[in-house]
């Protein structure tokens, strides 16, 4: 079966999140009351914390500087991502290795 995962608009998320940190309500109280999930309001609620604090709108666009960073960063994960697959397999190879000459020198 597919997923049935629900959407929420930027507004239904703004006015949500104020509940919480304009009105001072617990976190839980207000998602029992709207019907989302706590630990999504959570998630609304630290973004917007983290957004206010950085001065940027979560949504914000990225700069060339940033996107630039982003494509960089993306391409070290890859290579380190190979070199540890490649790892991986030599360490298989010396376990076999190495139980194959402790079978030899029985």
């Amino acid at each position: 079966m597919g997923s049935t995962r629900r959407a929420y608009t930027p507004e239904y998320k703004a006015h949500s999140v104020a509940f919480v940190i304009e009105g001072g309500r617990p976190v839980a109280e207000v998602a029992r009351n709207i019907g989302v999930h706590e630990m999504t309001l959570s998630k609304w609620v630290r973004v917007a914390r983290d957004a206010a604090e950085s001065g940027k709108s979560p949504d914000a666009q990225l700069v060339e500087s940033e996107r630039a960073e982003l494509v960089r960063l993306r391409a070290e994960s890859r290579d380190d991502k190979s070199t540890i697959a490649e790892l991986r397999m030599q360490v298989e190879f010396a376990k076999k290795v190495a139980t194959w000459f402790a079978r030899g020198s029985q």
